[in-house]
């Protein structure tokens, strides 16, 4: 009795959805069950590693030297630069530390922003929960010691408006730079690799990186599973490649080139060139291509795998593949521009370009997917306009396809790749998207550091005070080229933080309009008794934002239409800052005052990786979980009750079992969100035409949920905001 008391105890203070009654379901321990889907999922994970960081060099060297080679030993100080830049950046940072700061194997800026937000109450849009935090997943692995710093951080974070706002800000900075970085890594990946047939013409290369390009979106509505499968072989022969081809030129050319291990030849390069080497900086940097990719596309991977394969294979081979051509360099300068293919021997020319072509698409293929994964990410997070989410893996729900997204990237991609027809331009725009997304990423996870993690000071500052230090410096180099097309990934992410910006703020202003103007429980009494109102058989489902409360719309509906489903179920699609949600956690009920008037709120809940299921698992998931609600609800208040509650409880759930059986029908809001008419002329032309614009050339919510349209019910209202 004692036991039951306290777990009764627990429920109503952790009760958030305030007198509409009920209490929450019990919890379970799922624990196991997480860890052996974890388990099953990373099993499935291919191990591959990923072909952008592996194809830059294809460009390096002739994107550092656009003006030819003027001394010897400025190939050691750039190629003693690559080696202690890949060794810091990708190594130490991201393989070491970064991929740590997953969201229960998901990566990227909006994972980030996710661990912050479950920690700090830092969300823009007010929707937490005390009962979310009972959820398997939403658990953090917090030190038992509780630091004042992280806490006075966290207060800090919570209590001031600016701060979310900035830290808002950053994310969706971060997140539309790896977006411009999959438009330009397909552009500078497959030209790279094409101009091996140069010779053709410079039209030749790029029509045929067009019509590879076309081919490679074409295949990617048939899933990551299935073009990984039938090209991630080939990443493997390529890195056995150039390794080969490496070690060949680097024992027939110029053994001594390893000197470049002393990092001397870094300070003696800068003091013989000065802004020269400075600005050389923009091309240096493309060495680390790819690394923020293999973070942002975590979730096709585990982190285990990655590291291994990275550390013991991806980096040395890629040293062997800049050490063969700076031996090269050094008996032939005047190859720079054509590095890559020209130190190729003569046998292994032609197999190696067909690989080339292979491993470009591998490239390109992971920024690809890791835009969908991010802009998924995103969209469940109320920052992007409603797009269609297609998984196409029915093992891994982190793999989707994104059809719209797919055909822009296409058309972009094609665009630029014809507008610019060379990679030194391109690579000026690639080297500001890539290095961007890294200063973002240092700062957000040396905040998670501070408030999470709750490491020492010193080594906070350790990691931040080095990596902010490299990457300012190549952040400088590359934005001296911003006229010379660094302004198109600049361009880009300006344009979809705009889209995002606004998506966001009027999101966020329609959730705070039903906040204000919820349905009060008088209404709801006067309802319930009033004869005029009828009772329709079957299941009513409204469709809500809201997780607390009764949404204006169902008033509006009433007064419209003055009739109530013998069942009615507010319904919140409600998207958590986690990967995924457990099947038996979903659902969380309440039933609304007055109970015999058969309402409930249920509030779905959803991690941004998690798929919406069909109308018809949907419904049968719902009621089955109602059905389980209300017979706990009948069976927890006493002992001696129990006998009738077990009575009441079999009639309930007949009723509601009946109804669902007679119909279920959707009842959606048609909303115009319009700006109110004291707002300013800034306000009514976000509101009124961008948004409004975004809103109906995207999908709207009854496609994204696949609702029969012979089943809904739509009503229409407009909100002042």
């Amino acid at each position: 009795m004692g036991e039951k008391a306290e777990t009764d105890d627990k429920m109503r203070r952790m009760d958030s959805l305030n007198l509409e009654a009920g209490k929450v379901s019990t919890a379970h321990d799922h624990g196991s069950k997480l860890e052996e889907n974890n388990e099953f999922s990373n099993s499935k994970r291919r191990s591959w590693v990923y072909g952008d960081i592996g194809t830059s060099p294809l460009y390096v060297f002739s994107s550092t030297f656009p003006k030819g080679i003027n001394h010897k030993d400025d190939i050691l100080g750039v190629l003693s630069l690559i080696i202690y830049t890949i060794l810091l950046v990708p190594l130490v940072k991201y393989v070491l530390v970064v991929l740590w700061a997953n969201d229960n194997g998901e990566g990227g800026t909006f994972a980030l922003y996710s661990l912050i937000c479950r920690y700090a109450k830092v969300s823009l849009i007010p929707n937490t929960q005390p009962e979310d935090r009972e959820l398997s997943n939403y658990k953090l692995e917090l030190p038992s010691n509780e630091l004042k710093r992280a806490q006075a951080i966290k207060k800090k974070l919570e209590h001031t408006k600016s701060a979310k706002y900035a830290l808002f800000v950053i994310t969706i900075m971060g997140t539309s730079m790896v977006i411009g970085d999959g438009i330009l890594t397909p552009c500078i990946s497959v030209l790279s690799a094409v101009s091996g047939i140069k010779s053709l013409g410079t039209d030749a290369v790029v029509g045929i990186s067009v019509l590879i390009l076309v081919l490679l979106f074409a295949v990617q509505q048939f899933g990551t599973d299935k073009v990984g499968f039938t090209f991630g072989p080939i990443i493997l022969l390529w890195f056995v490649f150039i390794s080969c081809i490496g070690l060949y030129n680097l024992i027939t050319y110029d053994i001594t080139v390893l000197r470049a291990f002393n990092p001397a030849y870094i300070y003696h390069y800068f003091h013989r060139n000065g802004k020269e080497a400075w600005i050389s900086l923009g091309g240096v940097v493309l060495c680390i291509t790819g690394t923020e990719a293999m973070f942002a596309d975590l979730g096709h991977f585990s982190v285990r795998a990655i590291q291994i394969s990275f550390t013991c294979f991806t980096f040395p081979t890629i040293l062997f593949a800049y050490f063969g051509q700076a031996a090269y360099l050094t008996k032939y300068p005047e190859k720079v521009t054509e590095t890559f293919y020209a130190s190729i021997p003569r046998p292994m020319y032609w197999p190696t370009f067909v690989v080339a072509v292979f491993a470009a698409i591998i490239a390109s293929q992971a920024l690809i997917t890791g835009t969908f994964s991010i802009i998924s990410q995103s969209l469940s997070m109320g920052c992007f306009p409603r797009v269609k989410i297609v998984h196409t893996s029915a093992k891994n729900e982190g793999q989707v396809y994104i059809p719209e997204i797919n055909y822009i990237l296409m058309i972009f991609c094609v665009i630029i790749t014809a507008a610019f027809k060379t990679t030194e331009k391109i690579g000026n725009a690639y080297g500001i998207a890539v290095v961007s997304v890294m200063v973002i990423t240092t700062c957000m996870l040396t905040l998670i550091m501070l408030v999470i993690w709750k490491i020492s000071i010193i080594l906070i500052a350790i990691f931040f005070i080095i990596f902010i230090a490299i990457e300012g410096v190549y952040l400088s180099a590359v934005l001296f080229k911003f006229s010379e097309g660094g302004y198109l990934p600049l361009l880009f992410a300006a344009v979809l933080m705009i889209i995002m910006g606004i998506w966001h703020y009027v999101h966020k202003q329609c959730y705070n309009y039903e906040a204000n103007h919820k349905v009060s429980s008088e209404y709801m009494k006067q309802l319930s008794s009033n004869p005029n109102i009828n009772r329709v058989p079957g299941i009513g489902l409204l469709y809500s934002e809201l997780v607390q409360g009764i949404p204006p719309i169902f008033s509006h509906f009433v007064s419209n239409i003055p009739s109530v489903h013998s069942v009615v179920v507010v319904v919140t699609i409600k998207p958590l800052p986690v990967s995924k949600v457990l099947l038996e956690e979903r659902f969380l009920f309440r039933q609304l005052e007055p109970k015999d008037y058969r309402m409930f709120r249920c509030v779905a809940r959803y991690g941004y990786n998690d798929r919406v299921e069909g109308p018809a698992e949907f419904e049968r998931q719902l009621v089955e979980n109602l059905k389980e609600f209300i017979c706990h609800q009948h069976l927890m208040p006493s002992e001696d009750q129990g006998v009738s509650g077990r009575q009441k409880a079999e009639e309930e759930t007949q009723f509601v079992q009946e109804a669902m059986e007679k119909s279920v029908v959707y009842l959606l809001g048609e909303t115009q969100v319009v700006a109110e008419e004291k707002s300013s002329w800034f306000k009514k032309i976000i509101v009124n035409y961008i948004y409004d614009f975004l809103r109906k050339n995207f999908r709207q919510s009854e496609s994204l949920m696949a609702i029969p349209r012979t089943r809904l019910v739509r009503v229409g209202m407009t909100y002042d905001i």
